[in-house]
């Protein structure tokens, strides 16, 4: 572990040039004495590490020194293709890691490119949690997360939307982060005959135990190609019926903007109605998700069939006005 501590503060200096003693220990989660301990014991090893006295000063390596002690472990490589989106792997335990990867990779760049991937890091920004809604919470993630990577199969409790947790045995295939959501896909364990991988929500496994056996991952699956099949289809199984309405100019730019995109399809395929307004028929999940949703666009849009829905959408209206009669 000191050894490791040692060698990222190596690269931080030579990557950035001047630390305080306060910046390194910030970086590496020390205390500052720890961070003068061991930049006297880079300087016993031979490493041309010297202090900058004054308001300015600090540590910092001699000119024209680089160590070429840049080797990845295979943490830190497996964090790799993390490196844009630094919650994500926090989430999977990979936090660590992905930080000395980060300071490897950089110095053993040129000058010229290390700059570059400097002025790229401070310039650009992924942040995958959607807006208005914080990302999932899943406490077992890191513990997925090794089990999909050492092949081994679990024993979890896994609740599925409105029902009892159940008792599950899997073998998790790989993990997938959708708009701040994480998804486990996984085999159930042993797995049936002609039966295929599910999706699972991350944030509804419950508890998490390692079974201590390993699994086979079958040599023709692809996590990309599942993904899309599989997102593809559910999408279908969302929206199950439709709704005609009629809908002004401007609340189909507003619904196209921020409405679902399930929706942007049938309102490109609108056709004009005598009064200006446009005539859709729009995808819905339910009668009922329908009228919370359509709700919000108030008189920009107006249900005409199913007939149910129209019901609904009326009382709601006259309800919402009786509260503002008084």
């Amino acid at each position: 572990m000191r050894a490791s501590r040692l060698l990222s503060l190596l690269l931080l200096l030579q990557n950035r040039g001047r630390l305080t003693a306060g910046q390194l220990a910030a970086e590496l989660e020390v205390s500052e004495r720890t961070i003068y301990r061991d930049v006297e014991s880079l300087s016993a090893s031979g490493i041309p590490v010297y202090a900058e006295r004054g308001a300015g000063g600090g540590y910092r390596l001699l000119d024209g020194y680089r160590t070429r002690l840049t080797g990845l472990t295979s943490g830190e490589a497996e964090s790799l293709f993390l490196s844009a989106v630094p919650h994500a792997a926090a989430e999977l335990g990979l936090g660590a890691e992905m930080a000395a990867a980060n300071l490897k990779v950089l110095a053993a760049m040129p000058e010229s490119l290390r700059g570059r991937a400097e002025r790229v890091r401070g310039r650009f920004h992924l942040d995958s949690p959607a807006w208005f809604r914080e990302a999932d919470h899943a406490p077992h993630l890191a513990s997925i997360a090794t089990a999909v990577w050492e092949e081994q199969v679990l024993r979890v409790r896994y609740r599925r939307w409105g029902k009892e947790a159940a008792e599950r045995t899997i073998a998790p295939l790989g993990l997938v982060l959708k708009s701040g959501l994480w998804y486990l896909v996984a085999l159930p364990f042993p797995a049936p005959d002609g039966g295929g991988p599910r999706t699972y929500r991350a944030s509804r496994v419950d508890s998490v135990e390692a079974t201590g056996t390993r699994f086979e991952r079958p040599g023709d699956f692809d996590l990309i190609d599942y993904w899309t099949d599989w997102s593809r289809a559910f999408e279908k199984t969302v929206y199950t019926a439709t709704a005609r309405v009629r809908i002004t100019p401007e609340g189909r730019d507003l619904v196209r903007e921020v409405g679902p995109p399930a929706l942007r399809p049938a309102l490109d395929a609108a056709h004009e109605c005598a009064d200006g307004r446009l005539e859709a028929v729009l995808p819905i999940e339910s009668v009922h998700h329908a009228s919370v949703e359509f709700a919000q666009w108030g008189p920009l849009l107006e249900v005409l069939e199913p007939a149910e829905l129209r019901t609904r959408m009326a009382e709601s209206a006259r309800a919402t006005a009786r509260l503002y009669e008084n």
